[in-house]
């Protein structure tokens, strides 16, 4: 048996989590998968939020103390609804390197440049 990488096994792992609670992509209409698709941005904010109570971000308030170990399974969190959107939208584990890579491409770029100037047309590759 080949030996998957760690993103690969992310994807299963998503997939398996996914189908055990009923959500199949494979089996969707376009209007169950553009429901899903926002059940999981909403799912993404509300985890976004959750982070950022795991930050001291009020500056006003002394009680506050940063909370290592929440903040990191608040960004996993973020991690199974952002893998599990992928997949919505048909993204293999090559898929989002890929394209994850063109985009880092993109910022490098913008950054040498200065990035003056905003361009929707320098993603249209991606």
């Amino acid at each position: 048996m080949q030996s998957l990488d760690k993103l690969d096994q992310i994807f299963e792992l998503q997939k398996k989590l996914n189908l055990k609670i009923g959500v199949d992509p494979t089996t969707m209409d376009q209007e169950t998968r553009i429901q899903w698709l926002l059940n999981y941005t909403r799912a993404i904010g509300q985890e976004l939020a959750e982070l950022v109570d795991s930050i001291p971000w009020k500056w006003w308030a002394k009680y506050q103390k940063f909370d290592l170990q929440n903040a990191r399974v608040e960004v996993i969190d973020l991690l199974h609804f952002l893998v599990s959107t992928a997949q919505l939208l048909g993204m293999s584990p090559e898929d989002l390197f890929e394209a994850y890579h063109k985009k880092h491409m993109v910022n490098i770029k913008r950054i040498d440049e200065g990035y003056h100037v905003k361009d929707e047309n320098d993603c249209k590759h991606i």
